[in-house]
């Protein structure tokens, strides 16, 4: 993970943590008071672990977060987050280094995850143990390998911070992965989110963490998807047909005559359930060389009926 990945991870968390805690939590909204909100003690977590002189700022990311649940009163837990993007044997004993100074500092009920974005998939620390003649302690927590996730269950799921895992996940196959490969992914898993049945604002949000946590070897390849990005989501934009294809003929500079005419003043929202209408709408998109994947998406014609026009 590159070191501006922490910033992503750090945004992510706080844009859509009522979306990480129901994704964790599939009774979530009845755990917690998420119209509460949250209050994020990443200053007072840096008190308790201020950084050594002369030490390396941390491949990591740690949050810690006041949350209230629905137990009554002014009941609050925290809940502790570390990102671990790197190999470290001494982080189930950080783990349990964060749980102590955080009990003593606020004496809350704590419960922690371990985001492990990492590509070994034999370093998965679940607990912290130690034991002397006797006295024996023993600290588990939360882990989730990002690796080890099931891409199909991601893909199904309409959380955003499932879009989250499945972008950090696929940044993470760069190395078996030629650009035009990840290009290509990351270009469905961009279209698959804005499918999604998720408020613009997170749609947003999830896409930027896509376009930033990816990194191609060739630099071109990242403007290239910056462009087909912009594209995607501008013919995201929920507007009639008409007005889909009028705009992009606008901006091309394309499908004159008789085409623009039908989509001015004939086709008035009723060519989604006119299968004749929409195959000449396609026949004439494909003519201007626009994808197969957008022409479905306008005509609602499925790709393989396009692909043999």
């Amino acid at each position: 993970m590159k070191r501006n990945h922490d910033i992503l991870w750090k945004g992510a968390l706080e844009d859509l943590f009522d979306d990480f805690l129901r994704f964790f939590y599939p009774e979530a909204e009845n755990l917690f008071n998420l119209d509460q909100g949250f209050e994020y003690l990443d200053k007072e977590l840096d008190q308790l672990f201020p950084p050594q002189a002369g030490d390396p700022a941390p491949r990591y990311v740690d949050k810690l977060v006041k949350v209230f649940t629905k137990s009554g009163g002014e009941e609050w837990v925290l809940i502790h987050i570390e990102v671990q993007s790197y190999t470290d044997q001494n982080f189930a004993q950080r783990m349990f280094q964060y749980y102590y100074r955080i009990l003593d500092q606020y004496h809350k009920p704590i419960t922690a995850f371990a985001i492990f974005a990492d590509t070994n998939k034999n370093f998965h620390p679940k607990q912290y143990e130690r034991e002397f003649l006797g006295t024996r302690v023993l600290y588990s927590y939360n882990t989730f390998k990002i690796i080890d996730q099931d891409d199909m269950l991601l893909q199904e799921s309409e959380n955003p911070f499932a879009m989250v895992v499945s972008s950090a996940k696929l940044a993470l196959s760069r190395g078996l992965l030629q650009d035009e490969q990840l290009f290509n992914q990351a270009y469905e898993l961009a279209r698959r989110l804005l499918d999604k049945q998720i408020p613009k604002d997170k749609i947003r949000k999830v896409m930027n963490f896509l376009r930033y946590y990816l990194s191609f070897e060739n630099p071109d390849m990242f403007a290239k998807f910056e462009k087909e990005i912009a594209i995607l989501t501008e013919r995201s934009e929920t507007m009639g047909l008409e007005e889909l294809l009028l705009a992009e003929a606008k901006k091309e500079g394309k499908l004159e005559g008789k085409l623009e005419g039908k989509l001015e003043g004939k086709l008035e929202g009723k060519l989604e359930g006119k299968h004749e209408e929409a195959v000449i709408i396609a026949r004439e998109l494909k003519k201007e060389g626009l994808s197969n994947e957008f022409i479905s998406r306008t005509t609602k014609l499925p790709i393989e009926q396009i692909e043999k026009l």
